[in-house]
Order: structure tokens, then sequence, then C-alpha cells
């Protein structure tokens, strides 16, 4: 892969930070914003400071993390495997990955998710 600049890295990343507006806990990982609703359990929305500025990343590449998240709304009973991050005005699906950790939920209760990174790694 051809040399890239942090700066290609950071526009890129840098969407997260400003247009995503939601973040979902699924039960599998969708692959486009249509595909949220079959697999969304629950979701919380996402202010400006809850997805950082782009860093550099571990152990290469360049990062953003996303805060810890609570009080989320649990919509459908079953377990969270994978998030899902989605600029709804827009109708797009910005990023997808698995959670650290599964959880278990239950329709009508809340839920809390730890801080993670997304990250783009640096061409070799």
């Amino acid at each position: 892969m051809p040399f890239l600049n942090d700066r290609v890295y950071d526009n890129g990343l840098t969407v997260l930070d400003t247009e995503a507006t939601t973040l979902h806990i699924c039960s599998a990982e969708p692959s486009t914003f249509a595909g949220v609703a079959s697999v969304t359990l629950g979701n919380v929305a996402l202010a400006g400071a809850d997805i950082g500025a782009p860093a550099a990343g571990s152990p290469n590449g360049r990062q953003v993390t996303v805060a810890a998240k609570t009080g989320g709304s649990v919509a459908a009973t079953g377990t969270a495997t994978h998030y899902a991050i989605t600029d709804t005005s827009n109708s797009r699906l910005l990023a997808a990955g698995p959670l650290q950790a599964s959880q278990p939920l239950t329709g009508g209760n809340t839920f809390t998710t730890a801080p993670f990174t997304i990250r783009i790694p640096a061409a070799s």
C-alpha cells in the first residue's frame, strides 16, 4: 500500500466525530444503514464530545475513541455482540464492529458501554 499522510486518515475519521448521531448495540454486525434496523437491540444518542478527535493509533495508524455511554434504551431482548454508529439524518451506517464483551439485554432496561476505539491501520 502506498504512503498516506496522517491528515488523510484523520479526515476519514473526522466524519465519525462530526456526523455520528446514534450508537446502536446489535445482535450481529450490520453492513448497511437499513440493516441496522433488523439487528439493533437498543440505542443511545451521540453528542459531539462522545467521539474524540483523531489521534495516533495503537499499534499504528490513526484512531478515534468513543466515550463510555450510559442510559442507552434497550428496545429488544437479546445478546448484544456488536456496535453500529449511524448518521441518522443522512441514513448512513458510519462504522460497525464487535463489542469488547457481549452483553445480555432485556427490553425496557438500559445499557452501558465501555469506551472503545475505531482505528484505521497504517499502510504497510
